[in-house]
């Protein structure tokens, strides 16, 4: 069994794999991050461990983690791939993004494949064919795109999104659902479009908390992976585990 430790700003996600299959999965706050203990002593110890993590982590929780595991993996830009990493500045390539292609390219081995991660940022990672990794683009998600039209004018509401959204819109409130969610579900098409003249084999996968929200809504063929940055943690582990 592994432990997947994925943490975020403002989450935790647990995740629990046999083989390469998730059996578990559970969502924390992150403000209390020992309570993945609590978690941990309702199964068996795990085998391995790999710890994703945006914050700094205190001794108190190394020293607690390492009771649990002989083979614990902290990701960071040192840390050996499975696939060959061609992004030039590796010490800020988030990684949320390097995991997620790992996990595309688990999914789809030796293809070219671009990831969408729809989340609090849209973020575009193209895997190709030779299992090399080249990056990608970063632009606004959906929230951030509503909560700047707020903040950076006068009279501008701040909304959410909605089922409801037009191509063209005859008030405020219809103008900006539908320009931030059409913005978005254009940007995503066009891409895919572009990628799609240079890769005929393309391969697309949209993960990310609105992942489900877009799914049905772009005109290109896409699966939805909503875990698949655990699943390339997963991998990460285990082939770091291979060179032990």
């Amino acid at each position: 069994m592994n432990l997947v430790i994925d943490i975020g700003n403002t989450f935790i996600k647990v995740f629990l794999f046999e083989k390469r299959k998730i059996s578990f999965t559970q969502k924390i706050s992150s403000t209390n991050i020992f309570k993945i203990f609590d978690l941990l002593n309702d199964f068996k110890k795990p085998e391995k461990i790999i710890i994703s993590s945006v914050i700094k982590l205190t001794d108190a929780f190394y020293d607690k983690i390492n009771s649990y595991s002989k083979i614990i993996i902290h990701l960071d830009e040192k840390t050996k791939l499975p696939i060959i990493n061609k992004y030039k500045s590796k010490t800020s390539l988030g990684k949320d993004r390097i995991a997620a292609a790992v996990g595309a390219n688990t999914i789809f081995p030796e293809t070219n494949v671009l990831v969408i991660d729809a989340g609090t940022a849209l973020t575009l990672d193209f895997v190709n064919e030779n299992n090399e990794y080249h990056g990608g683009n970063i632009s606004p998600g959906m929230q951030m795109r509503f909560k700047a039209l707020n903040a950076f004018t006068n009279k501008l509401p701040l909304l959410d999104k909605s089922e409801k959204f037009f191509l063209t819109s005859n008030n405020t409130n219809d103008a900006i659902i539908s320009g931030v969610q059409n913005g978005i579900i254009f940007e995503m098409d066009t891409y895919i479009n572009e990628y799609k003249k240079k890769y005929a084999d393309l391969k697309v996968i949209l993960t990310g908390g609105d992942s489900f929200f877009f799914e049905h809504k772009l005109k290109n063929r896409i699966f939805a992976k909503p875990f698949l940055t655990a699943v390339g943690l997963n991998r990460i582990l285990e082939y770091n585990a291979e060179q032990i």
